[in-house]
């Protein structure tokens, strides 16, 4: 039996295998160097001559591109290993990134952006596929939530930097991100391990471990699981997408929107670790349904009549889904997975988060303009309709077996 202190967050990080640790140190400081897709419209428009709409096509290209660059990294990983995964990912992004700055023409820029998209993404799959390999399974959430913490705090100082780099020189923008990927393939290079022992396919085994994607689809629980990803990022993005436009709408300005904003993401940076504490002692589908809960309930409360309190209220709510949910939700795939297809479930799960996020915005302001603020209602019945999804998909934890070798990180140096 686990107790508070041997999974408390100081002990889960002092106690990671070295890998572990460089691999949060090198997701890090890639996420510092995010610059692409915050700034590629602002860069296509203003320093390429090329139109709004061309602009936010080259931005839906990258989007596409992050997708299929998921799951191609799900497959990369179980074949090649992470180490390998990472390596490729970040040297390809490096080369494509630069290249942004160069291409002549505007077909080779979609060209070139699909293929950054793409190549960039391979290592996501890869990492969470490692930190699962290497962690006890009783530390995966909070390691999870190490892991996302990193990523929240690079992702937003990652614009700040980024629009210091743009003041001297657009250039220096797309080095800078190169150079950021360069660092992560280093730290691949010298810290991560070679693929794990437990990743060698077992060559007496009547059934091929490489079942590829199909082997996923034929988890029908899992594929529940997927859909309420899909469900979870597609409503989630209404914060970016429906909530500006409804603040608006009530005569609330600009600044409004970005304190609600800063709001959720100060809570998450600062609290997140502190409620794993508590939730990763939760079986996985409890923390998913409460987290559901939380998320449809606060943005169905956006429907309510009340100006700015309803929008702090309902923030708070989502923003308390995120941190009650996120961690296990994006631990959860190495929980479910054989081993042989660790990666493609872990794949599986990013794209499917990718997807929603792609298409979450596009359907809510198209339920916004066309039915208005019962577009809140819709996200808080999704919200349910992923509870029960959450319920039936998500294995109890005695069922989570099939990556028992990740509880010997020992082993697999």
């Amino acid at each position: 039996m686990t107790t508070d202190e041997s999974t408390g967050i100081l002990v889960t990080i002092r106690e990671a295998p070295v890998p572990v640790k460089a691999l949060l140190v090198g997701v890090f400081v890639n996420k510092l160097g995010w610059f692409l897709q915050v700034f590629l419209v602002l860069f296509l428009t203003t320093s390429k001559g090329f139109t709004p709409v061309q602009a936010g096509t080259a931005l839906g290209v990258y989007g596409a591109g992050s997708v299929v660059g998921l799951i191609i990294g799900g497959s990369l990983s179980d074949r090649v290993g992470p180490r390998a995964a990472v390596m490729i990912s970040m040297f390809g992004m490096a080369g494509f990134v630069l290249a942004i700055a160069f291409v002549p023409s505007y077909a080779a820029v979609l060209v070139v952006v699909a293929l950054a998209g793409a190549v960039g993404q391979f290592y996501r799959p890869a990492s969470a596929a490692l930190l699962t390999e290497l962690t006890p399974k009783h530390r995966q959430v909070m390691i999870f939530a190490v892991y996302r913490l990193a990523m929240n705090v690079g992702t937003t100082a990652a614009p700040l930097i980024g629009a210091a780099l743009v003041a001297i020189s657009w250039n220096l923008l797309f080095v800078g991100e190169a150079l950021a990927a360069l660092a992560y393939a280093a730290v691949a290079i010298v810290a991560l391990p070679k693929k794990p022992r437990e990743q060698v396919q077992d060559t007496t085994s009547e059934t091929p471990p490489a079942g590829g994607y199909l082997a996923v689809l034929r988890d029908y629980r899992y594929v529940l699981f997927l859909v309420c990803m899909f469900i979870n990022a597609a409503i989630y993005m209404q914060y970016l997408a429906v909530l500006p436009l409804h603040m608006k709408a009530e005569g609330l300005s600009t600044w409004w929107y970005s304190a609600i904003v800063a709001l959720n993401g100060f809570i998450v940076i600062t609290c997140e670790l502190l409620m794993t504490r508590v939730t990763q002692n939760w079986a996985p589908r409890v923390a998913a349904m409460a987290g559901f809960v939380l998320l449809g309930g606060g943005l169905a409360f956006y429907s309510v009549p009340g100006g700015l309190a309803v929008f702090v209220i309902g923030t708070l709510l989502w923003t308390l889904a995120e941190i009650v949910g996120g961690p296990t939700m994006f631990a959860y795939p190495g929980m479910a997975a054989p081993q042989p297809l660790l990666g493609r479930y872990v794949g599986a799960a990013h794209a499917m988060f990718g997807l929603g996020s792609a298409l979450g915005p596009f359907l809510g302001v198209w339920a916004w303009n066309r039915y208005g603020t019962q577009v809140w209602v819709w996200c808080g019945l999704a919200g349910l309709l992923a509870v029960v999804l959450a319920y039936v998909g998500m294995r109890p934890a005695t069922e989570n077996v099939a990556v028992s070798p990740a509880a010997q990180p020992a082993q697999s140096s």
